[in-house]
């Protein structure tokens, strides 16, 4: 599956500036237009079977990351620009809200001054207030849909209603949806609407280098106030990690061990949304290629081969299965074969996380 994921924030909190860190971009953090741009998901396991199986390509899962270029506030309030971009923010499936904690007087912060708690806050209630708007914007067309309607349309308008009368209530006191108690129906409903505050967040705190060392301190203490279901927080120094993309490897990581920063940010951000979003990884090897591919954790075997084409789910016959760890003690799969390690599977076993999977289909 692909994954995307918006990134908002308050002005001047080095939206942009992340953005570059995370996709290795050079956009202009200057400009207020939208940007788009791809990642690699870290797949270390992929290295090892190309090191072992000698493919002839080596294709990494991918995250599409998503800089709007305006706060969520911003998107509702100006009517000039809300439409298609809020249009995309609210389909991506995870957000990262950038706050800003490092300091630089050249440019000012919008507040006047540095508070992350406030920051935080005050991103929350941006959020918030794109989905009240959307809230009252339905309610007020059921209100008008309902003085014509019959049943057995009346009654679903009004469950809806009562829905969303209670949604609201919840949100005005500072609930987020994704922390909301809803029904497996109720979710399912709301699905649609693609609610920001419904969506897992992740709170990256944009930090300057001379934080790098209480940037391990700041994020457990903020992770004890604010991590909640669907909610994480991390810290990354935009500016320094954006730098270091444009170096090659060997390079950058010996700035990093110089810095004491240990695994990239892009890494680190990548690894919290996969959690936030359930993901797993599982593998493929099928005509000289080595594939990672990225799924919701309990996916069967049959809707994992759909990821891959419809072809495969509509013509299931089976998978044949090992598990990485399996397969790198054997060294190939002709070794694991003979040693009876590779597996049959049908179509209602559930995927594990680095899987090697060959979906055997016929259409």
């Amino acid at each position: 599956m692909s994954v995307d994921i918006g990134i908002t924030g308050l002005v001047k909190s080095g939206k942009t500036t992340i953005f570059n860190a995370l996709t290795r971009g050079k956009a202009d953090i200057e400009s207020s237009a939208p940007n788009i741009g791809i990642a690699n998901v870290p797949e270390p396991r992929l290295k090892m079977l190309a090191d072992m199986l000698h493919p002839k390509r080596v294709v990494p899962a991918e995250v599409r990351y998503i800089d709007i270029g305006a706060s969520a506030k911003g998107l509702v309030e100006d009517k000039a620009i809300s439409g298609q971009l809020l249009s995309q923010l609210s389909n991506v499936d995870a957000l990262i809200s950038v706050v800003r904690a490092f300091t630089d007087e050249s440019i000012p912060h919008v507040e006047g001054s540095l508070d992350v708690e406030r920051d935080i806050a005050t991103t929350d209630l941006e959020l918030a207030f794109s989905d009240l708007a959307l809230l009252e914007r339905r309610l007020e067309r059921i209100k008008v849909s309902l003085k014509g309607a019959k049943q057995p349309e009346r009654q679903g308008l009004l469950r809806e209603q009562e829905m969303l009368i209670k949604i609201k209530a919840d949100l005005e006191k500072d609930m987020p949806i994704r922390q909301q108690k809803l029904t497996t129906d109720e979710a399912r409903t709301i699905a649609n609407y693609q609610f920001l505050t419904a969506k897992p967040l992740l709170i990256v705190v944009n930090i300057g280098e001379e934080q790098l060392s209480q940037a391990v301190s700041l994020e457990t203490e903020l992770n004890s106030h604010y991590s909640r279901p669907k909610c994480r927080i991390t810290t990354i120094c935009g500016k320094l990690e954006a730098e270091l993309t444009q170096l090659d490897d060997e390079a950058a990581a010996g700035f990093r061990a110089d810095f004491g920063m240990g695994e990239s940010g892009l890494d680190r951000a990548i690894k919290l949304s996969y959690e936030l979003l359930g993901l797993i990884s599982f593998l493929t090897i099928a005509s000289g290629e080595v594939k990672a591919w990225s799924i919701q954790s309990d996916t069967n075997a049959l809707k994992a081969a759909g990821k891959i084409h419809s072809d495969m789910e509509r013509g299931f016959i089976r998978a044949e299965v090992i598990s990485y760890d399996s397969l790198v003690k054997c060294g190939s799969l002709s070794e694991a074969r003979k040693k009876g390690l590779l597996r049959m599977e049908g179509k209602s076993y559930i995927v594990q996380d680095g899987d090697v999977i060959t979906f055997l289909f016929n259409v």
